[in-house]
This record gives structure tokens, C-alpha cells and sequence, in this order.
């Protein structure tokens, strides 16, 4: 695995821990309110206690997701972990002199080292006599022994390290706006690799300090900000107009530049898609509906965003989040923020700009964005998950190219034998809003938020050993349901089930492997046995079978025929003119070997355009021989 991909992993498992903030911040929110006044003053002290709970405990937090996400959900390495942090915490509690304390950035070395140790070492094989500490065990036996140590060490050296991020903060500080310019930009520029989270580790987790009334010590802008440290926020607030404001704009400007036949549905996707990012502060779908059309375009944006950092900090704003700069969290944790009412104003104009930007922008250069182009516009999945999964698996080389499949919350994050058997193009119409190809075989396909419940269903194929059939498109037009035939007979699915198309192309080619069994004599129709025992049947246009002279066999019954392969060849003219319609089922006519059926969104398709239909079979029972 090549570095980019190790940050990928590294990445993914920092932001795991971060999930529970949002609790965090409601708990912190509760306790603020006034409950003394309606005689339940324990509600404010359990909910407040409850909150900075979770902060105190983030390090422990860290080193579990750490060591969690970078051993593929092992929970013997999270194990490992957070015994090495009890290890820690009592070394420097006792011999230290107070100065050294658990931090996020000691959770994730913690982590991180668990995580290795149980990759390298979950196999290890020891003499008999010991055999028992073998294996997951062994690790943690090593955590215990390497916590210890590394305790010791870092008595002496984690002052110079405290000192070290002390001095990156002050330059940060002192840069007059550039250092959080940089930060705005880098944020951006890296959310499109997934690779922001250990950026804001150290922003949002290490650097400067606040000590609280009660003596304790708190590090880094975000549990500062929720501590009530007055200076803190800098690093989040300049986040809040571009989540807001700005990218929603983007996705209203998206809708008006889209084709007037696409805009409903560009709109349907693309407005929920804003509030969604408006709400919660989730951004890629909007931002990889451009970032590969117009890099120039992304780049601009990255600058806009690093100028709203500088900007809220000029103004003297401070607010800050649990999870992200969306509506939620301003709402959320307005109490705790100054002069946070200026980003309103500041966001609407960062729209404004943005709005009329992009506008002009799309259509001056002819940018591809969703519904300017056929592909995906990012459809309604929630229905559709446990069909479309085997149609994704398959664009992504099948199960046999699957190393590591994991999801955070917009994208899977894949380690593949060879991202080469991707197929991009295909994933795009099954949602895909992005894809990107960090090199040694990880890859992040963006799929939005339902990227968790996608990687939950994939995981159940590559568990499942029953047999499947994959079906490429046999012609190139439009795909539609075997419902909407205009043909009873194909539409009442008495032939078989399946699904249609309206050629485009006055050719037909193989959607399967298999072997030719008939050719009907006007060849109008053709049949075809794949080896898992499949009988499918192709039917060119509806009430053609008395059409002779119109169609041409490019292969004869026997023959061995393989996905692409032409089969037949038609006048396209002819057959518009004389045929009842264009309409060309392709159906299975032994559906009762079929245990599930999935199916590619019905719209346009290329002719030979892979995993247009996919079905899982009832156990083999013999096929054709080839």
C-alpha cells in the first residue's frame, strides 16, 4: 500500500471517534439552559458532566477508532488500544509532574501502533508452551509492554512536543489572517482526497491550550470552544458561510444551468442535496458534482474558502461545531459563540457571489455538471440499495477484485487488486458522484450519505457464495422496465421477466456468455443458454416476426458467444417504420431459477455497457456445456 493510500485509511479511522461530538454538544447545550429556575437543577449538572465526559475521554476514543479502522474493524486491536492508554495515563499520572496528560495525539500514536501490531502480528505462531498468548493475543501483550515504554519516553519528550504545537499555534496566530488562509485552502483542496480529517486533527484537537476554572487542561479550538475558552473558534467559523450559504448556492445554480428536460429531476436531487449541506454541513455531493468537471472552477472555490477563514477572524467571530459548520450546530451552540450573528450576512453574500459564479462559470466553459450531460444525477437510493449493490460490486471489477471494502459517511473508501477493472463510467449511472484513484489499488468511490448502507450490503455479496449472472446492455438506446413494453404478452412477463430497450443503433450483441441455441428464420429474435443454466431471449421490436429481409444473423445456433459479440444486424429506418414499436425485451424465460433479480437505473445505455441487469440464482443445478 502506497502512502496515499495508508493517509486514506489514517484518514477514515481519525474521523470514527468524531461521531460521538454531536452528543456531546447537545448534552453541553442542555446543561446551559436554565434549569435551576424550573427546580431541576440536576438535569443542567447530569447533562453538563455528561458532555464534558465525552471530551475528557476523546484520546481514548481516538486510540480505539484509530486502532479499529486501520485493522478492518478488528476489535481485538481496539482492545489493544485502549489498554495501552490505561498503561499510559497511569505511567504519567504518577510519574509525571501533571504537565503530561492524555491527548488526542497520544490516542492516534496509540492507535496507530495497535493497529499495525495486529496486522503484522494476528497470526504469530509461539513455542506451544506459550502458544496461548499467540496470535490476536499477542498484541495485547505487546501494547501492554509497548505503553509502558512508551510512557517513559514521552515523560521527557512530550513537553518539547507540547512546545512544538505551542509555536505552530502562535505563528498561526500571529500570520495576520495568512496561517488560517492556508488552513481554508488545504481543507478544501484535501476533502476531495478524504484526507481533511487529520488536518483537523491537529487544528481542531492540538493546538493552544485553555485551563478552566478547575484547573484542568484543554487542547485544541474544538473542546476548547465547548469549554468556554473566549478565544477559541477561529478555526471553525470560517466554515459556516461556505456549508450554509455557499455550496447550497452552488446546487441552485447547478438546477437552472441543467437541461429543461433533466431539471426535474437535477432539481429533486440537487435541492436535497443543498439542505442536506445546509443542515449538517455534508458537502461532497455538491462538490463533486464540479470538482472533476472543472478543476479551475474547485481551485476558486478552495481560494473563496480560505478568504472566508481569514474574513470571520478579521471580524472577530468565533463559533465553532461538534460535527460540522451546518445549521444544526450554529443553532446549537450559538450560546457559547461571539459575534457569530455576522456570519448571516456574510454567508448570504458568499451565495450571492457564488450563485451568479458558478452560473456564468458553467455556462461560459460548457462545464458538464449534472443535468447538462446523461449520467448520474445522485438518484433516490434509499428503496433501491440492496438491488443496485451487486450492479456496483461488479463495476468495481467484482468480488474477486475486492481487497478491503469501508465506508465513511459520503464515500467508500476500497483497497482493489486493480483499480484498472473499475469501471468509471458504469458507476456513475448506479449514483456515483466521484470517483478518485489515490494509486496502489485504493480508490474512493462518493456515493453520498448512503455510502455506509452500500458498503453494509456489498459486504453481504462478497460473504455470499450463491451463483450470479451479469448481463451487459445488447443494445445501445434506452433502458426501460418489461412493464412498460407496449405488449402484453412481454409486459405481463408470460414470456419471461426481464427488461427492454429502445435501440438506437440497428445493431444487437451478446449480453451474456453462452451458447446460440435458435435464431428465429426471420431472425427477429434470438436465443441464448449461459452456462449456469440461463435461457435468455432477445426479441427485436414488437410484432416483427413476419418482417423478413430486415434482419441479418451475424452467428448461427451453436455457436459460443460472449458478452459484446454481435449477434444480429437490422435497418433501424425500416423497422421504425414497419414495427408495432422499437420496444426489444431481453428476458429470462426460466425465471424460476432466478432468486434475485437487479436492476441498472433505466436510462440511456451503451451497447455492450456491462451490469445492466444482474441476477442471483437458486443453488446450480447444471447449465450448458460450452
Amino acid at each position: 500500500m502506497n502512502w496515499l493510500g495508508s493517509l486514506q485509511q489514517l484518514g477514515r479511522a481519525i474521523m470514527l471517534p468524531t461521531m460521538v461530538l454531536p452528543a456531546a454538544a447537545i448534552l453541553l447545550s442542555l446543561g446551559s439552559l436554565p434549569w435551576s429556575n424550573w427546580g431541576m437543577s440536576t438535569v443542567a449538572e447530569v447533562s453538563t458532566y455528561a458532555g464534558q465526559g465525552i471530551f475528557y475521554f476523546m484520546p481514548y476514543l481516538f486510540a480505539v477508532g484509530v486502532a479499529w479502522g486501520l485493522s478492518n474493524q478488528a476489535g481485538p486491536a481496539g482492545l489493544a488500544a485502549l489498554a495501552g492508554m490505561f498503561t499510559y495515563d497511569r505511567v504519567v499520572l504518577h510519574l509525571g509532574d501533571g504537565s503530561v496528560q492524555p491527548a488526542t495525539l497520544i490516542g492516534i500514536l496509540l492507535g496507530i501502533v495497535a493497529g499495525v501490531a495486529h496486522n503484522r502480528f494476528k497470526h504469530i505462531k509461539l513455542p506451544e508452551a506459550i502458544q496461548f498468548f499467540g496470535g490476536s493475543r499477542f498484541v495485547l501483550l505487546f501494547m501492554g509492554l509497548f505503553s509502558a515504554l512508551f510512557a517513559w519516553v514521552m515523560l521527557g519528550t512530550a513537553p518539547l512536543l507540547q512546545d512544538a504545537l505551542d509555536g505552530l499555534f502562535r505563528v498561526v496566530d500571529r500570520s495576520q489572517g495568512i496561517g488560517l488562509f492556508l488552513y481554508g485552502v488545504l481543507y478544501r483542496v484535501l476533502t476531495a482526497f478524504g484526507l481533511h480529517h487529520i488536518l483537523n486533527n491537529i487544528f481542531w484537537f492540538q493546538l493552544g491550550n485553555y485551563t478552566t476554572p478547575d484547573g484542568a487542561v484543554i487542547q485544541g479550538d474544538l473542546p476548547r470552544f465547548f469549554a468556554g475558552d473566549p478565544t477559541a473558534g477561529t478555526f471553525m467559523a470560517g466554515l459556516f458561510p461556505i456549508m450554509m450559504f455557499a455550496l447550497p448556492a452552488i446546487a441552485f445554480a447547478i438546477i437552472q444551468e441543467a437541461r429543461e428536460d433533466l431539471k426535474p429531476k437535477i432539481r429533486k436531487t440537487f435541492v436535497r442535496a443543498a439542505l442536506v449541506c445546509f443542515l449538517t454541513g455534508v458537502s461532497e455531493q455538491i462538490e463533486f458534482a464540479f470538482l472533476f468537471a472543472s478543476p479551475y472552477l474547485f481551485a476558486v472555490h478552495a481560494v473563496m474558502s480560505g478568504l472566508a477563514m481569514t474574513l470571520t477572524a478579521a471580524l472577530g467571530i468565533h463559533h465553532g461545531f461538534s460535527y460540522s459548520a451546518g445549521a444544526i450546530d450554529f443553532f446549537l451552540n450559538l450560546h457559547l459563540s461571539r459575534r457569530a450573528w455576522l456570519l448571516i450576512p456574510i454567508g448570504i453574500g458568499y451565495g450571492i457571489v457564488y450563485y451568479h459564479l458558478f452560473r456564468w462559470a458553467i455556462r461560459r466553459f460548457q462545464i458538464p455538471t449534472p443535468g447538462r450531460e446523461e449520467g448520474s444525477e445522485l438518484g433516490d437510493w434509499a428503496g433501491n440499495i440492496p438491488y443496485q449493490a451487486p450492479l456496483i460490486l461488479q463495476a468495481l471489477g467484482g468480488k474477486e477484485n475486492i481487497v478491503q471494502v469501508q465506508a465513511c459517511i459520503t464515500r467508500l473508501r476500497l483497497t482493489v487488486r486493480n483499480d484498472r477493472e473499475i469501471d468509471t463510467a458504469q458507476l456513475k449511472n448506479l449514483g456515483s458522484a466521484g470517483i478518485i484513484k489515490l494509486g496502489g489499488g485504493n480508490v474512493q468511490v462518493v456515493f453520498g450519505t448512503y455510502s455506509e448502507l452500500i458498503r453494509e450490503e456489498i459486504d453481504k455479496l462478497l460473504l455470499r457464495d450463491l451463483p450470479q449472472v451479469l448481463f451487459s446492455a445488447p443494445v445501445q438506446g434506452r433502458m426501460l422496465p418489461i412493464e412498460d413494453v407496449p405488449d402484453h404478452i412481454f409486459a405481463a412477463k408470460l414470456v419471461g421477466d426481464g427488461v427492454a430497450f429502445i435501440p438506437e443503433k440497428g445493431e444487437l450483441v451478446s449480453p451474456v456468455f453462452g451458447k446460440v441455441m435458435h435464431i428465429y428464420p426471420t431472425m427477429h429474435a434470438i436465443g441464448i443458454a449461459t452456462p449456469e443454466g440461463i435461457e435468455v431471449l432477445i426479441h427485436i421490436g414488437i410484432d416483427t416476426s413476419q418482417l423478413k429481409g430486415m434482419f441479418a444473423a451475424a452467428v448461427e445456433a451453436g455457436d459460443n458467444v460472449e458478452p459484446g459479440q454481435l449477434l444480429i444486424t437490422f435497418d433501424l429506418d425500416d423497422l421504425r417504420e414497419h414495427a408495432a414499436s422499437l420496444a426489444t425485451p431481453m428476458v429470462i424465460t426460466n425465471p424460476e431459477r432466478v432468486k434475485s433479480w437487479s436492476y441498472a437505473p433505466f436510462k440511456n445505455v451503451r451497447r455492450g455497457q456491462s451490469s445492466v441487469m444482474s441476477v442471483v440464482l437458486h443453488e446450480s443445478n447444471g447449465g450448458v456445456e460450452s
